[in-house]
Order: C-alpha cells, then sequence, then structure tokens
C-alpha cells in the first residue's frame, strides 16, 4: 500500500475563487402622475450604476390575463386589491434584487394615500423616494405625445396632479422636472439622492 501524501494547503494564486455575497444594493422609488417621464427617467437612473435592476410595476397589472380590473376614481373592491396586489409584488421584487447586490429602480403611479404605504413595504435600509411633479400643463402635453399604458386611463391630467399634490404624504425628494431633460433629471436625482432617503 503505497503512503499516504500529507495534505497541502492550496495555491492561493491557482486555487478556484470563493464567491462572496456582494453588500446589499438601494431601492429608489420613482413616482408621478401619469406622463411625468417616470419610464424613461428611471431606465436612464438605473443605467448609471454597475449593477442595477428598472422593476416597472405596471408589469405585475399587464401579467394578468384574465379578470384584470382597470383602476377608476370610483374603483371597486377587486380593482383596489389588484392594485395593492401590484405594490407588493414590485416591493418585493425589489427588495429580492437589492438583496442580492443591485441598485434597484422601482417605478409606478403611487400616489395619494397609497405613497406611504408602499414606501413602507420596500424593506431596503438604503431606501430612497423621487416624486416627479411636473405641471398639469406639461402632463398634458406628454399624454398627447404617448398613448397611456399604466392602468389609470379614466384620471385626467389634473385629477392625478391633484392627488399627489394634496393627498400625498410630502416624503422623499420633489421634483418639478417641467423645464428638464431625462438626462438633467437623472442628474438632478443624483445630486440630491441623499434628500430622497426615506
Amino acid at each position: 500500500m503505497l503512503p499516504q501524501s500529507p495534505a497541502t494547503a492550496p495555491d492561493p494564486d491557482t486555487a478556484p475563487a470563493t464567491p462572496t455575497t456582494p453588500a446589499p444594493g438601494r431601492v429608489i422609488v420613482i413616482t408621478g402622475a401619469m406622463a411625468a417621464g417616470k419610464s424613461t427617467v428611471a431606465e436612464l437612473l438605473a443605467s448609471r450604476f454597475a449593477r442595477s435592476v428598472h422593476v416597472r410595476g405596471d408589469s405585475f397589472r399587464r401579467m394578468i390575463v384574465n379578470g384584470q380590473i382597470a383602476m377608476t376614481p370610483d374603483a371597486s373592491v377587486e380593482a383596489t386589491a389588484q392594485l395593492h396586489l401590484r405594490y407588493e409584488l414590485a416591493a418585493t421584487t425589489a427588495d429580492t434584487y437589492a438583496a442580492h447586490g443591485y441598485d434597484v429602480v422601482v417605478q409606478d403611479v403611487i400616489i395619494g394615500a397609497e405613497l406611504a404605504p408602499f414606501v413602507a413595504r420596500v424593506r431596503t435600509a438604503d431606501r430612497f423616494l423621487v416624486v416627479l411633479s411636473p405641471s398639469v400643463s406639461v402632463l398634458e402635453w406628454r399624454e398627447q405625445q404617448h398613448r397611456r399604458k399604466e392602468g389609470f386611463v379614466h384620471f385626467s391630467a389634473q385629477t392625478m396632479d391633484t392627488a399627489l399634490r394634496n393627498q400625498s404624504a410630502r416624503i422623499g425628494y420633489w421634483l418639478d422636472s417641467s423645464a428638464q431633460t431625462p438626462e438633467e433629471t437623472v442628474t438632478d436625482i443624483l445630486a440630491n439622492l441623499e434628500l430622497a432617503r426615506v
């Protein structure tokens, strides 16, 4: 029987790397009325980070094949339940990506009484909120340029703006982006990100 050779420590220069757990990422919530520029700004903002994810809250609504109920000013119990499910899925998805080291930008129409509860759903420690609040005239002009797609087609720009300004918790960083390009809005957000911490 051949003698066993003594065990030797692996050469650190040739041994395979051991995976390390990345530090948790951040969650940045971008909200505002329809046509406020959330989708474009969120995508550009996410592109500024090395490891990043853009979570589009409306995608969870569109996943419902049969039984989807549109939000209206006098929303039914089921429509409200679907909205809350959409928000819960968006927050949970954002937290999961952040836990794996990604900076996450989550974007949706989250206004009025829904804003503070949504922020509370996000459990990631580094949590930020940016509220895009361009003027009503800018919202109306942008609506004419783009097809509505976020599930709030029964609300006028004025109605949504009123809910945003008069019924939403004044938390996070509120940004009037009326006169800004999307790139300028992203630069503004990054320069004032600490003001958005919630």
